[in-house]
């Protein structure tokens, strides 16, 4: 099976093309340059693509050229705006990448003849957060405050109704976030941010301690998205699908650092972190998703 996938240079479109190629699948990718710190670069993964392509997915025409280059018999989409604070910097260019880029993802999909299946992956935070202390479900109302997740969720929107319009092969929708593991330098992003501060010797300062988030290492959540291509490959599935940790597991950002920092300093009593005086952007204090029905 000849996967394509967007935004293949990302910390997690990397993992999830070696997943693919190590199961035994060619593997494509159309993204933005990696940076210089990253998955892709350090491990030298262009060498496992048969189209290692370079574009924004901004640009219409080239990308329709791209994807009919490429040809591929499933596409998974995960090139995007990722980071929350980011679009607070730049909100319109957040939602010309997330809105309009996955809108010219699945514009180019409408001509292809060997597509078989299109996976959009969007984020846990495209759910409108009204403070429920259960997982949100696929069936909750979407929305978002902040550019990022509104932006996520308008494009959640948008590929629901394609695959209700134009679809010519099943299109489904992934929901996840909080995801850690190796290979990820991103700015902004908790464990990255630990490594840096503890390498450099200083006490990280945490904006909100006391927030609970649905973490989940990258290759739980990859695996998940795996697994849902598999079954529109098979039963033609389609639809909205949570991906997360069991409802049960629920910690906060200082449960995680401290963890965290307990194996850093091998079980040194350190002071792992502070409470930052800049409480920064607005954030929810509770977001869990309920993922029963992709367990099921």
């Amino acid at each position: 099976m000849h996967y394509l996938i967007t935004g293949h240079t990302g910390f997690k479109g990397a993992w999830l093309s070696l997943m693919l190629h190590a199961q035994g699948h060619t593997v494509s990718g159309i993204s933005l340059d990696p940076p210089s710190a990253s998955l892709f670069s350090q491990a030298k993964l262009s060498d496992i693509f048969v189209h290692d392509l370079r574009l924004d997915i901004r640009d219409e025409i080239s990308l329709n050229a791209a994807v009919a280059s490429v040809n591929p018999n499933v596409i998974i989409h995960l090139a995007a705006q990722p980071l929350v604070q980011a679009s607070y910097s730049d909100p319109v260019g957040t939602f010309q990448a997330n809105v309009i880029g996955t809108l010219n993802v699945l514009e180019s999909t409408r001509k292809l003849k060997s597509l078989k299946a299109t996976l959009v992956i969007t984020t846990d935070k495209v759910y409108r957060n009204v403070g429920h202390l259960r997982g949100y479900t696929e069936l909750d109302e979407l929305g978002g405050e902040d550019p990022y997740s509104a932006s996520k969720a308008a494009a959640d929107i948008a590929a629901q109704s394609w695959r209700t319009s134009f679809a010519n092969s099943p299109v489904a929708i992934a929901r996840a976030g909080n995801v850690i593991g190796g290979g990820d330098w991103a700015s902004n992003r908790i464990v990255p941010d630990l490594v840096k501060a503890y390498s450099q010797g200083n006490v990280p300062r945490l904006r909100h301690p006391d927030a609970i988030r649905p973490w989940q290492h990258v290759l739980d959540c990859l695996q998940g998205y795996i697994s849902l291509v598999n079954e529109m490959l098979n039963r033609s599935f389609s639809g909205q699908w949570n991906f997360g940790p069991s409802l049960s597991d629920k910690y906060t950002v200082s449960d995680l650092v401290e963890a965290f920092s307990e194996h850093w300093f091998e079980g040194t009593p350190v002071e792992s972190w502070q409470k930052s005086e800049e409480l920064g952007f607005p954030e929810s204090t509770y977001l869990l998703l309920d993922s029963t029905k992709a367990r099921n």
